[in-house]
């Protein structure tokens, strides 16, 4: 141990004081291979709901806490179209699907959610999001510019948009939108509350990756959240927002996400039945319009590598994929593992297995 020495106690922090929920029961959703040998395993959990909030299949652990991420975004939308904000301002109907967006920064996403800051009297300074490198360059094969970058290419500048929408239109102060204690962010709060029918004490926050606060919530709910989505039953407290978030996505899946995304190819696979949003660290939501269902994965390690094939073997084990959606989401249910002289050594492919909960 020569030439080192302990830190003082009093620096190393008390882990034993950090409140931890007891860790959720995952089970296999998705497995790596090498040579026709399982090398690494992806656990993780699955919620199937209807729009009368009964859980109908379930892996794992149903009513494991998530952080929603992404996928809350429709729901953080909802005060400000239930509001009027759409109308008042003459959004289209790409740029309210934008709303709901984790975009790729393509030069169509960045030109409407410019016009959207501009119909708000709002700019692109005021957004608090932070700056990354578009996304849609890597997709694509290319290699982005250096920075700096503009937060307009951010993936979630359609939403904080939205929330910027949401202060001109309220007559709220716009310097501190992303503040848990903002009008805004309470009734964004209260609308996730109300519709993923969780408390409000009850809803765990966080911060997510765009600094805007998000919230964990059994996966159930989530899924039962994404049941009423995709129905678009007129909602007690939010009117006809719900029907015109989840048209919009539908319509317009390349404004949600982007060329080579998985939410846009899981839509197009839908026809017009499936709303879908992807969150970061393994989530995935899915709302069928014609079973009044809802479905969230999450993966527990929060690897895309495993949620997407995971999400493929789910909608095949309840018999939503016909054969046109089976061949278009074949790449996503199995998808080649290469290395770096582009062989192939192995691939990724679902392995859940739903159980029936509710006769």
């Amino acid at each position: 141990m020569r030439g080192y020495r302990l830190r003082d106690r009093a620096a190393v922090p008390d882990l034993s004081a950090v409140p931890l929920s007891p860790p959720p029961s995952h089970v296999p959703l998705a497995v790596a291979t090498r040579g026709g040998v399982v090398e690494s395993v992806h656990t993780g959990s699955v919620a199937v709901v209807d729009r009368h909030g009964r859980l109908l299949f379930g892996a794992g652990d149903p009513s494991s806490l998530t952080f929603t991420r992404s996928a809350l975004k429709p729901l953080q939308a909802l005060p400000f179209v239930a509001g009027g904000g759409v109308e008042r301002f003459g959004y289209s109907v790409p740029q309210v699907a934008l709303l709901c967006a984790s975009h790729s920064g393509e030069p169509r996403h960045v030109d409407a959610v410019a016009d959207m800051l501009v119909r708000a009297g709002n700019s692109a300074d005021e957004l608090q999001c932070g700056t990354h490198a578009p996304g849609y360059f890597e997709l694509a094969g290319e290699r982005a510019p250096p920075p700096p970058w503009s937060p307009l290419a951010h993936n979630c500048s359609g939403k904080h948009s939205g929330m910027l929408a949401y202060c001109t239109q309220c007559g709220l102060p716009k310097q501190d939108y992303l503040a848990p204690d903002h009008p805004m962010q309470q009734a964004i709060r209260q609308a996730v509350a109300r519709f993923a029918q969780v408390p409000e004490e009850q809803l765990a926050m966080g911060i997510d990756g765009c600094s805007a606060p998000n919230y964990a919530m059994p996966l159930a709910n989530l899924a039962f959240a994404f049941a009423k989505l995709a129905t678009g039953e007129m909602d007690a407290d939010y009117g006809a927002a719900p029907r015109t978030l989840a048209r919009a996505m539908v319509a317009h899946p390349e404004m949600v996400s982007g060329e080579h995304r998985n939410d846009l190819a899981l839509m197009r696979a839908g026809r017009g039945d499936w709303v879908t949003k992807v969150g970061a660290e393994g989530v995935q939501t899915i709302g069928i319009a014609s079973r009044g269902w809802g479905i969230a994965i999450k993966v527990a390690d929060g690897a895309a590598r495993g949620l997407h094939p995971a999400s493929v073997a789910v909608l095949e084990q309840l018999e939503l994929l016909d054969g046109a959606a089976r061949l278009e989401l074949a790449a996503w249910g199995r998808p080649d593992i290469r290395n770096y002289r582009g062989t192939v050594t192995g691939d990724v492919h679902g392995v859940v297995v739903l159980d029936k909960l509710d006769a």
